[in-house]
């Protein structure tokens, strides 16, 4: 493998791939090719390459949707995708802006700008690779903390389950839905700090042991402040518990006060944890759960109607997935 990076070069003219492969080589990179669309969706996905170089006209599936397939998938979407194309129309770049294309290059491709542009990218691509490296190493510390109480298994699963569907429910964009699956991952990080001894107490906790459960989403909040790609992350992570009538902790924020995506992963997070067994005791029944939170709702914990969306949202998943009509 070279030290440079690898590059993926799709073009149907056998011509431009040799030539642009060549240019590539000579600058130490690894070279990849695909003469289509199709074939160049199979290497992205079982090769990963760290920079695409896409023509836009080809047979069978355009260069255009070839970028936009693979900037819809969460697996490839931060891959720079380099556009290649002889028209150097408004709407070509237009188009190709919206399919997600990083950067254009026209034919017939300039051997400097080409160096320069896939240099850059890989430069970007090198620091997107450390973020994610980041990212992954605070979602393992998520597993890490459901992995210490043999109750909580699966919590985070269903919590980013829940919480996205809630979301696209909501009709929220593509940002708050990638920060709600990771907001439920690490909602309760700051759990690394509370000893096990009161996190699994199967009693009921002493006022200094809540006291000190109490600090957990402050605790998150500042290890989520080192990443600063989880800056949309921290809302969630400190504001979970926090109710709308100003009675939740760690900030005592009421109404409108308390993010969006916070109430949402609260709505999601006390549902799980009433259906699913605790040390303190054992799962409650689905509609009890709901009665339960539709109560605290009117009690002043969270919106009535945001409540409402997601039992509905969840009545009609489970029938769907019974095969029932509803």
């Amino acid at each position: 493998m070279s030290k440079s990076g690898t590059v993926l070069v799709v073009d149907d003219y056998e011509p431009n791939r040799r030539g642009l492969g060549q240019l590539l080589e000579h600058d130490d990179y690894t070279v990849l090719t695909a003469s289509n669309g199709r074939d160049a969706l199979e290497i992205v996905a079982r090769e990963r390459p760290d920079l695409i170089l896409l023509d836009v006209l080809m047979p069978g599936i355009s260069g255009l949707e070839v970028c936009a397939q693979i900037k819809r998938n969460a697996d490839t979407r931060l891959t720079p995708v380099v556009l290649i194309s002889g028209a150097q129309e408004r709407q070509t770049r237009l188009a190709g802006l919206d399919a997600g294309a990083d950067d254009f290059l026209n034919k017939p491709v300039d051997a400097e700008e080409l160096r320069t542009r896939v240099r850059s990218l890989m430069r970007l691509k090198g620091l997107t690779d450390d973020l994610e490296s980041a990212e992954s190493l605070f979602l393992t510390l998520g597993r890490i903390i459901e992995a210490r109480d043999p109750c909580t298994e699966g919590h985070c699963d269903r919590l980013t389950d829940y919480a996205t569907a809630l979301g696209r429910e909501l009709r929220l964009d593509r940002a708050d839905l990638d920060a709600l699956y990771r907001g439920a991952f690490l909602h309760d990080v700051g759990k690394i700090a509370i000893p096990d001894r009161v996190l699994l107490k199967k009693g009921k906790l002493t006022r200094k042991e809540y006291d000190l459960m109490k600090q957990h989403p402050a605790i998150g909040d500042d290890l989520c402040r080192t990443v600063r790609s989880f800056d949309a992350v921290r809302p969630i992570v400190r504001h979970h518990h926090e109710r709308l009538d100003g009675r939740g902790y760690p900030d005592g924020l009421a109404g409108d006060r308390i993010p969006l995506l916070a109430q949402i992963v609260s709505i999601v997070d006390v549902f799980d944890a009433l259906t699913t067994h605790r040390p303190y005791r054992k799962a409650l029944a689905t509609s009890t759960a709901y009665q339960m939170m539709r109560d605290d709702a009117r009690g002043g914990w969270c919106r009535e109607d945001l409540l409402t969306v997601f039992i509905e949202l969840h009545q009609a998943r489970t029938a769907e997935r019974a095969g029932i009509a509803v």
